[in-house]
């Protein structure tokens, strides 16, 4: 009689830790994405290894850097960014190694996308699991898309 209990309470206890982690990688994507919008990425010479330490900044000890991934892409126009997104995840179900850097110019649309596989560990059983990748992982997805000022 318990067992349900019990099991509801490690479902809803799952699903709060993931929509933890994904209002804090929403949030650290947003500061960064900032960066990138203002021109200050730009002027300042960030690259990817750099941009990423900013991002990271905004993170606490449930998301580990060395497993965050971003994906930072320019396009001329917002129907053009629409078109040009894939899925991160490869045809084996696990997270891409291989993604983009490019900041833009000003008055560019930009589209930061951060991934990470938030381990939710295999507590629960497969039919209440939340996980959506390879290995039981769950993928956790934060975007901002946006036109870069004019910078100088």
């Amino acid at each position: 009689m318990a067992a349900p209990l019990i099991l509801l309470l490690l479902a809803v206890l799952q699903l709060g830790i993931v929509f933890f982690a994904n209002f804090m990688l929403e949030s650290a994507t947003a500061r960064g994405a900032r960066l990138i919008r203002t021109g200050q990425a730009q002027t300042q010479g960030l690259d990817a290894a750099k941009f990423k330490q900013e991002v990271c900044k905004q993170l606490t000890a449930l998301i580990s850097c060395s497993n965050l991934k971003l994906d930072v892409r320019s396009y001329p126009s917002f129907g053009g960014a629409a078109a040009g997104l894939t899925s991160p995840l490869g045809a084996d179900g696990k997270l891409k190694s291989a993604f983009s850097y490019d900041p833009g110019s000003p008055g560019d649309v930009v589209v930061v996308r951060a991934f990470y596989p938030l381990d939710i560990g295999t507590v629960l059983p497969t039919e209440v699991n939340l996980s959506n990748m390879a290995g039981g992982n769950r993928l956790i997805v934060a975007t901002s898309a946006f036109r870069n000022e004019p910078y100088e």
